[in-house]
């Protein structure tokens, strides 16, 4: 059972804290790297790139695209803890798959940014140099795996302890676990019926911000986060699909999706004649790009979920209600480069609006 910040003990505090921290950081790594380092991709290879549109983004959205090797796609879990040996058999990460220098393969060893002789040590979250190996790592198939070193017994400490994670944990069990976690069924996914259960496991998709047709990275990625909620600790799963040209983020608290959006001039001049920040300074800090009439920025949007998705105050259980949304966007954001520190999310609300600024 999940144990909030008021359950814990001082050092327990001030390790949430450590992790909290640390994650806002990786979170801009991430984004770099699945974000706009794809674009860059399509840049240099001079192909053209197809931008997000708002319809894609809205609750129960889909997406038709196919998979593009322009974009840069990942699975990384962070756990505010180790995690759990008796998950072994459904996260699989091993002996075989620790980040060594025996078992890394050549082409990370032989990699500008991976220094073998310092792996012992580049691979906690506090050298200088971690961010260098996490991305050299990440285009490894499969997941990537930070956790804490349960071994450093008197301070707290993250390290990349796995490459190339299988995450083998099955949908339904997936589905009756978010089930029973929120009420809907009391033992058994098939306890009402077939329909019901193809229902649930439809919900299942939609609690994650995906569209239940979705298959491969991002299911996995939904499967390992569902297996983790069910611990005492934090946990958090990014994602980033080649197929939606979307970066996702799953928390606790909400789901976050990411990706580039085209700025028109006129909405970059609307920010100054608002007294948020100067022209340049907005081109300066927010756009990855920049056209002729247009600018490239990215696009945070984070999903609320509502009483429908979240566990009935009584404890009751209760029916599912197929036709119920059980995410709202709760906020739409621009957000600023990596390297701009001292700027804020800029408010961008427009996955609701007439006029399509995703459209090319």
């Amino acid at each position: 059972m999940f144990k909030s910040d008021a359950e814990l003990s001082r050092n327990q505090k001030l390790r949430r804290a450590l992790y909290t921290t640390l994650r806002n950081e990786l979170d801009f790594s991430l984004i770099d790297y699945g974000v706009n380092d794809s674009y860059k991709n399509f840049l240099d290879a001079k192909a053209d790139y197809k931008f997000v549109e708002k319809r894609e983004l809205k609750p129960r959205g889909k997406v038709t695209e196919t998979e593009n090797d322009l974009i840069n796609g990942f699975i990384v879990i962070f756990t505010e803890d180790e995690v759990r040996a008796d998950l072994k058999k459904y996260i699989r990460y091993f002996d075989n798959n620790k980040v060594t220098k025996e078992n890394l393969p050549e082409i990370v060893l032989s990699s500008a940014r991976v220094a073998p002789q310092l792996l012992k040590v580049q691979k906690y979250y506090e050298h200088e140099k971690f961010h260098d190996l996490l991305k050299s790592l990440l285009p490894v198939d499969y997941a990537l795996l930070i956790q804490q070193d349960a071994s450093a017994r008197k301070r707290v400490r993250y390290h990349l302890s796995h490459f190339h994670v299988r995450i083998d944990w099955l949908i339904d069990f997936a589905a009756e676990s978010l089930g029973k976690q929120l009420r809907y069924i009391s033992k058994d996914l098939y306890e009402k019926g077939d329909k019901y259960a193809e229902t649930l496991v439809e919900k299942l998709f939609e609690y994650y911000s995906f569209h239940h047709t979705v298959s491969g990275r991002r299911t996995a990625a939904m499967v390992a986060y569902q297996l983790l909620s069910m611990g005492d600790s934090l946990a958090t799963v990014y994602v980033n699909s080649s197929e939606s040209r979307t970066f996702s983020k799953i928390t606790r608290d909400n789901v976050a999706k990411h990706c580039l959006v085209k700025i028109p001039s006129e909405h970059v001049e609307m920010i100054e004649k608002d007294g948020l920040m100067t022209a340049r300074e907005f081109r300066d800090n927010y756009l990855v790009h920049r056209a002729d009439d247009y600018g490239v920025a990215v696009f945070q949007v984070v999903y609320e979920r509502n009483e429908h998705s979240t566990p009935p105050p009584d404890g009751k259980l209760r029916e599912l209600l197929p036709d119920v949304q059980w995410l709202r966007v709760a906020n739409q954001f621009l957000i600023p480069k990596s390297g701009s520190a001292n700027y804020r999310p800029i408010s961008y609300s427009i996955i609701y609006d007439q006029q399509d600024p995703f459209s090319d």
